[in-house]
């Protein structure tokens, strides 16, 4: 468990120091910019793996994007308070699905762990507790999408668990997050913004969407690139089509810590992926910056 400063805390502190030092140097070389973006994607099942129109958008984006020091992942598949951080070392893969061919459970992912980007969360959500979990592997929210964006596996990766589904804690996380993009490191929100399996046309593949799903999906494209944050604070009751859109709640989460990782810059919000899968579920993924 972390809590906070310590003298331990503070020899990581020193230890972290020549990777902060690498990562300002990266961003103030030519070219370069002084901030990552930072992304929400959808990141759909290990189906998504087999789509090839869905890998190459997300190749393409990656491919556009300043290369990252390290990436901190924040999946709709973990949820742990007080936040968690998993596999700061390589462990195996948290095959976290069923139903599907035994192959997808033989994906492999073996990105470094990024313990020195552990460090740095732990001081920057200080006071606050931070757990450690090194023998939590990536979940699938976070390596599904990381397979077609970084298939190299050569970015260092450290997840970081959902510590509510509360708008304004997630705001809170996200912004206390914010100075990571200014050392480098791409900050990912994986889920999706509608996410209603129920009502998913898994057979149709050319299915257009409910009434409710395209609402509530331009619903989002309109305060998300407002970064209107008094709507999102009260998404859950006042959003077109949410109850149907959002059964449960943990797939759009992640989506309001990319925002508050950008809440203290000016910037454009941006749409690299949109269209739909299965009918009702939205692809479409936010850049900020």
């Amino acid at each position: 468990m972390r809590t906070g400063w310590s003298r331990r805390d503070v020899l990581r502190g020193l230890a972290l120091a020549p990777l902060v030092a690498a990562c300002r140097r990266a961003s103030s070389g030519a070219g370069a910019p002084d901030v990552m973006p930072t992304i929400f994607l959808a990141h759909g099942s290990p189906l998504l793996l087999d789509d090839a129109a869905w890998v190459a958008q997300l190749a393409a984006w990656a491919g556009s994007l300043p290369r990252p020091t390290a990436i901190l992942m924040v999946s709709a598949h973990w949820e742990a308070n007080p936040i968690t951080l998993g596999a700061t070392t390589p462990v195996p893969l948290v095959y976290d699905f069923a139903g599907f061919p035994d192959r997808y459970a033989r994906v492999t992912y073996a990105a470094p762990g990024a313990p020195a980007l552990a460090d740095r969360v732990a001081q920057l959500l200080a006071p606050a507790p931070v757990w450690d979990a090194p023998a939590r592997g990536l979940d699938h929210g976070a390596y599904v999408p990381l397979v077609a964006m970084y298939p190299h596996a050569d970015v260092p990766v450290l997840q970081l668990s959902l510590p509510s589904l509360e708008p304004a804690a997630l705001l809170a996380v996200g912004r206390k997050l914010a100075p990571l993009r200014q050392e480098g490191v791409l900050v990912i929100g994986s889920g999706f913004l509608t996410h209603n399996l129920a009502m998913g046309k898994f057979d149709e593949p050319d299915a257009r969407p409910d009434g409710w799903a395209s609402d509530f999906d331009g619903w989002c494209a309109d305060v998300l690139a407002r970064r209107d944050v008094d709507a999102l604070l009260a998404y859950q009751t006042t959003a077109p089509g949410v109850a149907m859109a959002l059964p449960s709640h943990e797939h759009f989460a992640p989506v309001l810590v990319t925002l508050g990782a950008s809440l203290e810059r000016t910037e454009a919000a941006s749409f690299p992926i949109t269209g739909w899968m299965a009918g009702n579920f939205t692809k479409r993924s936010l850049q900020l910056g």
